[in-house]
């Protein structure tokens, strides 16, 4: 067993249910990382590993259906379904898509939290490993929190390794404050975020002021890019 969260991916393009998800499963106890397209949530599945995806059936583009579907063919990922129609004909629908089980809208969110709870004890919890992250004459190492520059070891503070920590298993992936400050469990503001973000600056650029891996989104959070 293990005292790590279960890791959850909301995927809906309702920007207000998705933020009120987000924060209730968050307050139950649950990593929470969201999407709000088809498209978003395959970029960050490609990037991290989730141990339950919550999904909106009815969304523009791709649908919550033909993502499943596509899923289901490449991933074995706990699939919960939301839905507006809750007709015998549209659970069928979702269920031989591949979901893992169906919720009508609107739901109490406590019933969503038992069904997720529900579906997590059937199912054994993936074992995510990281590899050695080469951010050009740093390398870090995960499994132990351990960073070194042309082979001498840099000391990280413990809000420094748990942020660098979480940005290294979603390498590419744009995280928002709130998401990093959740993750890492640092100071839950983004003054101290962004903080944390110079000081990891200085010790894995050649030029912190011109960074090459670890890059502000304007509007949206932060990325590392390694090598």
């Amino acid at each position: 067993m293990t005292d790590e969260p279960s890791h959850i991916l909301v995927v809906d393009d309702d920007t207000r249910l998705r933020e009120l998800l987000r924060k209730y499963l968050v307050d139950n106890g649950f990593l929470v990382t969201s999407a709000g397209s088809a498209t978003d949530a395959r970029a960050r599945l490609g990037f991290m590993a989730v141990d339950l995806i919550v999904l909106d059936v009815m969304m523009p583009g791709e649908s919550g259906l033909e993502l499943t579907r596509s899923l289901r063919r490449t991933c074995s990922t706990p699939i919960l379904l939301l839905t507006a129609r809750d007709e015998p004909d549209d659970r069928i629908a979702g269920l031989e898509a591949g979901a893992d089980d169906y919720l009508a809208k609107p739901f109490e969110p406590r019933e969503l939290v038992l069904r997720i709870h529900a579906i997590l004890r059937r199912l054994p919890r993936p074992v995510a490993t990281i590899r050695e992250v080469r951010l050009g004459r740093v390398i870090y190492h995960p499994d132990r929190d351990e960073l070194r520059r042309d082979g001498e070891v840099l000391r990280l503070t413990t809000a420094e390794a748990g942020l660098l920590r979480v940005l290294a298993e979603n390498p590419g992936v744009t995280l928002s404050r709130e998401e990093l400050s959740e993750r890492s469990r640092t100071e839950s503001n983004a003054r101290a975020v962004d903080v944390q973000v110079t000081r990891l600056r200085r010790k894995i650029e050649d030029d912190p002021r011109t960074p090459r891996y670890l890059h502000t989104v304007r509007g949206e959070g932060y990325v590392l890019r390694p090598d």
